[in-house]
């Protein structure tokens, strides 16, 4: 169907010019929801859009549709809407290229027999657990979706993407001698392997030992941020590499591609290859085909990332980092953030710390300058390298940039957090608060 709708595009906008790019996309979802226990919402979504971008006179315009009937209307908007953009001589569109297959990112199952009874399933294997742990859910979520896209150009370049993802989350409640302590966690992949049951539990337990806890100083004690409080913190670190903002100079970053920048014992890679990856594909929303940028090796900055327009820009080649939907233009913004640690040290290592499992205010981080102050969230004492007593309640301050500077990995699992694949990171750089 997608191809059909793509000839019809290309005859189009061939009436009113010969430099062009079509992005067509079809995306299924089922989405449920629970409140405390009982299944309150659940949406089965089919849709389709259609994103014309055209160059002309050095101008771009573009448009786009759900509608296929108004392919010809929408084709001759975005020629007009070339009309009241400025002049850019670095406009352009990929070139034709090879492309390399990526693994792990399609499951076949969501065509197949995937349907809204396997949700339902997935969010009652959850809740069953959090009864089992004798807690109480405040919520719960699944969503299952399909993405195909095609990308074809005047340049004659033409490419195919398909991607699923499947995501649960939970919030609980715990209870006891009359105090009460939350947790809240999530869970997502590429393919249906998602495990409702441990999930359950692993939340019940987090939210279960966070209850009676003490409070502490002001202290310079190690910080070993958990996953979803390393993912919360990382976002203003990325975005330092992004290659516009760094040629805007809205990065720290800018002028100190060379130097020392965090530990030498990390390497840190911009993957949009990495098997199984959220942010996995063929080619980006460009058409550029995906690539392994490295971005940081043994602490010293190597490179930035870049879409066609930022690339063109700065005199370098796409990185392949160019984002979209059908509804926009491309975005410059990361794929999989791979965290690499030469060494990892063991929690029974560590004499004096603070475990975060998360944090609150996050958003609130500098995006500039790696500036935070936030408030940790389920986090607990680690006292001659064992994990003994949850904190009440403690702000950590500091700089993601500093607070990666002297930096180990912790022991334990590899996971991805939204964009970032990262293991426990260990932090002497940051202040705890009580």
């Amino acid at each position: 169907m997608l191809e059909e709708l793509a000839e019809k595009s290309v005859k189009h906008l061939k009436k009113y010019g010969n430099n062009f790019e079509v992005y067509i996309e079809e995306e299924e979802s089922i989405e449920l929801n629970s409140e405390k226990s009982v299944l309150n919402f659940a949406k089965q979504e089919n849709t389709i859009g259609i994103g014309f971008r055209v160059i002309k006179n050095s101008k771009i315009g573009f448009a786009f549709t759900t509608d296929p009937e108004k392919i010809p209307e929408t084709a001759e908007k975005a020629f007009t809407n070339c009309k009241s953009n400025e002049m850019d001589k670095d406009l352009s569109f990929a070139e034709n290229q090879k492309y390399k297959k990526v693994d792990c990112i399609f499951d076949h199952r969501f065509q197949q027999d995937f349907d809204l009874d396997k949700a339902a399933d997935f969010i009652n294997t959850v809740l069953n657990a959090v009864e089992d742990e004798k807690c109480e859910s405040t919520s719960t979520s699944f969503i299952a979706s399909f993405n195909h896209n095609l990308i074809l150009n005047s340049n004659d370049l033409s490419v195919e993407n398909f991607v699923s993802g499947f995501a649960g989350d939970l919030a609980v409640n715990a209870y006891k001698n009359n105090e009460k302590s939350t947790a809240y966690d999530s869970i997502s992949s590429c393919m249906f392997d998602l495990d409702g049951e441990k999930l359950g539990k692993d939340v019940c337990k987090i939210a279960k030992n966070s209850i009676g806890g003490v409070k502490i100083d002001v202290d310079d004690i190690d910080v070993i941020l958990d996953y979803s409080a390393a993912s919360g913190l990382l976002n203003p670190f990325i975005s330092g590499f992004n290659g516009d903002n760094v040629r805007r100079s809205r990065s720290v970053l800018k002028g100190r591609r060379g130097y020392k920048i965090v530990s030498e014992d990390l390497s840190v890679y911009d993957d949009g290859t990495y098997p199984g990856g959220f942010n996995s594909s063929v080619s980006d929303g460009e058409g550029t085909s995906s690539q392994r940028t490295t971005l940081i090796k043994d602490g010293i900055l190597k490179n930035f990332i870049f879409d066609i327009d930022s690339a063109n820009k700065c005199g370098v080649k796409s990185t392949g980092n160019g984002f979209r939907e059908y509804s926009s233009t491309p975005m410059n913004s990361q794929s999989n953030v791979i965290f690499d640690f030469k060494d990892n040290i063991d929690i029974s290592e560590i004499n004096k710390g603070l475990l975060v499992t998360d944090v609150l205010g996050a958003h609130t981080a500098n995006p500039i300058s790696g500036d935070f102050s936030v408030e940790s969230n389920n986090s607990f004492l680690i006292e001659k390298g064992e994990i003994t007593k949850p904190v009440k309640k403690a702000m950590i301050t500091g700089n993601i940039f500093d607070g990666l500077s002297d930096c180990q990995g912790v022991k334990s699992d590899l996971k991805q957090k939204d964009s970032f694949i990262i293991p426990k990171i260990l932090s002497k750089n940051l202040k705890v608060i009580g």
